[in-house]
This record gives C-alpha cells, structure tokens and sequence, in this order.
C-alpha cells in the first residue's frame, strides 16, 4: 500500500490497523543530540485519546507510547526512531455486520473499488485511529521547533456554525472545556449542540485554527513545493477533512487587491506587514508574520440515525451504524492538526538549510 509515508527529510512512515495489535511510527531525519523519551511524547497522545469526555468515542485505550529505537542515553542518535501503541480495547464484533454494506461517508467503497477487499473492523488504515502515530511524530517535531523558537497555538474554532468569539479569545481556556475553544461562552453553546445532536442520533463537523509563530522568512519554495501547499497536503491527508485555509482563506477572493494586499513597514529595525490578510506566506514562502492555518472537518459519518446504502449484493438497505464512534471529531483532532503542520514546517526548515552557498559555507566553516 503506497502513501504511508510523508516528508522529505524528516520523513515519517505510519503503520497499524484501528483493530489490528497496534498503531507506529517510523521517523527518519530526525537531527542527532535531541533530548528525548516517552514523557515528551505522551502528552501529546493524551490530547487526542478517547473516552475523555461525551464529546468522544466511549472506547477506552491509555494510548501508552514506548520508543523502540533510535534514542541513547536519553538523546536522539540520528537513527530512525520506532514508536508504537499497542490497541488494548479493540471490539472487532462491533463491526461484523458492516462487513456486508458500504457506509455513508467512509471509505468502504473506495477501498473495496481499489483493493478488492478492506478491513472492516474499525475502517482499518482509514480509521482515525491511525493519526496516533502522527500525533507522536508531531510531538518530537514540536520539541525541536520549540528550541528554534517556533510555537504553536492550535484550537476548535467553530463547532457547526458556533463560531468563536475574537473578542472573547483566551488562549488559557483553550485547556479549560473538552472542546478545546479559546472562547468559554462559545464552547458552552457548542458543547449543548453537540450533545443535542447527539440525543438525535445525529454528529456534526467545524473548523481547527493553528497559529504558528517565530517562523523566519523565506522558509519553503516556489511553484510545486510552496509552504502553504505543503500545509494543505498536511492538513488534508487527515481523515475528513474537506476544506483548507490559509490566513482568509476563501474570504480572500470576496476583497479587492487594495484591501487583500498586506502593506510592508519597518518597525523596530525590520521590514513586517501592517497587517497579515495572506496568512504568513506569500508566494509560497514564510514572510516572517503569524502563520495562520484553518481546517476543516465534516460531521462523523458513523451516526445511529437511518441512513441509505448499498451492500455487496448491489441491493439497496437502510441501515444504522452500531459501535463505539465519536459524535464529533474536532476536539480530538486538534492535536493532529497541531502535529502534522509541526511536521511540515520543520521539513522545510530542514531543506531550507541547502538554500545558498552562503547557508552551506556558514554551517561547515
């Protein structure tokens, strides 16, 4: 199965099944000397874990990461680094009827149309499940960025068309609601939508936003390795997501040049922008300000209410989708969000490195 890898030099390999022995992680690239165990890997994985509150899948799994290799003495050794998750509370019966029909909104039909069979417990590699080992490749790429002074804000948004409020915005009570909204009036209103949906059977969608500060410009590339494309490849690979932003998004194409175009100043010694309509990035490279990435997730399409299908007989059936799903899969993937543009940001540091003679002198002088 081609297309489990992602990066160029640091390049990360996933593999595992939602209901097969565990869930890994293969990084290679990752810089020698980095200070690392499973304590700065775990409370990444703890963020994105289910059974945390109503608005997740009831499955309980402590989602407990070991590092098999790669690491001596407590530092990175250049090596590629292994990480797994064993599944410990898989219910594979669960999912033995859908063996027999194509549900709504997953990808039963496609992998059947490309493979001529799939995995049905859990929707295996298509499972959320996989995004474990994303989160845990995330977290070392944090780390690093961190120590290059390069942090991330990452949070819901929206939550159906509950918005947050800019004037409400507090980032400490991002951690302070299962929703992860930096806005508690907002996440109120939006956890008692969720739970209203959920009483009808029914699941719903929103939108994550991450902030990514201290990024220094020209960082990325023209024509086909642009930073913003990278992103949206990042973000979009995520299971259900629909729809990628940068900065104002699809509101850009509704303004004229003159107020879209973000003005240049020098301020404090240093060329920046009177404002940051482009999101950080022009012309497919870092311009210095914040990097701003929205992300969008349709509803969990595993819902008890009724829904139309097929099975493999080509017969028509209506059917509900028993098991243990999440009512909505935003607050839970705002760490994965969070991980997979750590990733791609720091990939294009990496390559970034090889940009002139003068970078290359500098760095073997």
């Amino acid at each position: 199965m081609a297309g489990s890898t992602f990066g160029t030099i640091f390049l990360i390999s996933t593999w595992g099944e939602s209901h097969g022995k565990a869930i890994g992680v293969v990084i290679d690239g990752c810089p020698a000397g980095l200070a690392l165990d499973e304590s700065d890997i775990q409370p990444f994985l703890n963020r994105r874990k289910p059974g945390q509150s109503v608005y997740s899948t009831p499955r309980k799994e402590d989602d407990v990461v070991e590092i098999l290799s790669g690491i001596f003495e407590g530092r990175t050794t250049g090596t590629p680094i292994s990480m797994i998750v064993y599944n410990k509370t898989q219910q594979s019966k669960d999912y033995s009827e859908i063996a027999s029909y194509y549900r709504p909104g997953h990808a039963d039909y496609t992998f059947d149309a490309k493979y001529g069979f799939r995995d049905y417990r859990g929707g295996g590699r298509s499972s959320g499940r996989e995004t474990i080992a994303r989160v845990a490749a995330g977290a070392v790429a944090i780390k690093i960025l961190n120590q290059l002074g390069i942090t991330f804000t990452t949070y819901t948004r929206s939550i159906g068309d509950i918005e947050i409020d800019p004037a409400r915005f507090d980032v400490e009570e991002i951690f302070n609601n299962k929703l992860y909204m930096p806005d508690a009036e907002a996440a109120i209103r939006a956890g008692n939508y969720v739970i209203e949906m959920t009483k009808e059977h029914d699941s719903v969608g929103g939108q994550i936003e991450s902030i990514i500060k201290g990024l220094p410009a020209g960082i990325g590339d023209t024509v086909f390795e642009k930073l913003d494309a990278n992103l949206a490849k990042a973000a979009m690979s995520i299971g259900a997501v629909k729809a990628v932003e940068i900065g104002d998004g699809i509101a850009a194409s509704r303004l004229s040049g003159s107020i879209n175009n973000d003005g240049f100043q020098i301020k404090d010694g240093s060329i920046s922008k009177r404002s940051n309509h482009a999101g950080g990035i022009l012309g497919g490279m870092s311009d210095g300000s914040d990097i701003i990435l929205r992300t969008s997730f349709k509803a969990t399409p595993s819902i008890l209410k009724n829904q139309l299908t097929v099975n493999k007989n080509n017969t028509e059936i209506e059917v509900s989708i028993k098991g243990r799903h999440d009512p909505i899969i935003v607050p839970r993937a705002v760490v994965v969000v969070e991980s997979m543009a750590a990733i791609t940001v720091l990939d294009a540091l990496l390559l970034n490195m090889t940009a002139t003679m003068e970078g290359i002198a500098r760095f073997y002088s």
